[in-house]
């Protein structure tokens, strides 16, 4: 595995961050190109140095489990930016919290970084070989621009996702969403509050009903898992090889 870095700026939030790009371990293969998964929080991926508390997602662990299943994406960290997070991960203002810069945080996703990272390596471009991803703030933004019309975001991962952020604004878009397409990876831990648990539950039962099945939704309660990067870890690998699958 090769982990590139460098720091784009955004037109779009006006502020700079670094990127992360782990290419896997046969992209030496000049004929093969890669789906591409996006991650939010990219710092916390893999380098304690610069992760949230020193932990980290163990991201080269769960990339070489995938490699052993003929699993091969190009993974891009995407930084946040510390004090804007909060207002970038949120597609909706919330009345003590603010925030409501997601629309504008996708469209540096969409029209800056993932022309770059296709301009740079060798990308399968399609929707249907490209994902996002995140945890908590990080997740309800994946959740987010999976449903969010444009999309080419074919496939998410949903982890720990912030519900409660915006009066659960999120459980009405998504309904609303005509998206159907494409496969939705949502987990929780049992141990993160009764009102997360609650409300995973309920977007899991609003997926079900907007007719996603067993191949297209993986839900999964992590029993005893926490609110923490460690726990994601742990549940990061499983994740990637559902929305890879195909």
């Amino acid at each position: 595995m090769e982990k590139h870095s460098f720091e784009i700026w955004s037109p779009q939030l006006r502020n700079r961050r670094g990127i992360d790009v782990y290419l896997p371990d046969d992209y030496g293969d000049t004929r093969r190109r890669h789906p591409v998964v996006y991650l939010q929080d990219g710092q916390n991926l893999s380098d304690p140095a610069v992760a949230f508390g020193g932990n980290t997602w163990q991201l080269e662990d769960g990339l070489r489990w995938l490699y052993e299943r003929e699993r091969y994406p190009i993974v891009v960290g995407v930084h946040n930016t510390g004090e804007a997070r909060l207002a970038e991960y949120s597609p909706f203002p919330d009345r003590r919290h603010g925030g409501g810069a997601g629309d504008r945080y996708i469209r540096f996703l969409i029209d800056t970084v993932k022309p770059r990272i296709d301009s740079a390596y060798r990308t399968r471009r399609d929707r249907d070989n490209t994902v996002i991803g995140g945890s908590s703030m990080g997740g309800l933004i994946s959740l987010y621009a999976f449903f969010r019309r444009p999309s080419p975001f074919g496939h998410a991962i949903v982890m720990s996702p912030s519900i409660w952020f915006g009066g659960r604004e999120i459980l009405r878009f998504v309904e609303r969403a005509r998206q159907t397409r494409g496969r939705v990876y949502l987990d929780v831990g049992t141990a993160e509050g009764a009102g997360t648990l609650r409300d995973v539950r309920a977007l899991g039962r609003l997926l079900r009903a907007k007719g996603f099945t067993r191949e297209t939704l993986k839900y999964v309660e992590a029993p005893g898992h926490q609110h923490r990067e460690t726990d994601w870890a742990w549940r990061l690998p499983s994740a990637l090889e559902f929305v890879l699958r195909g």
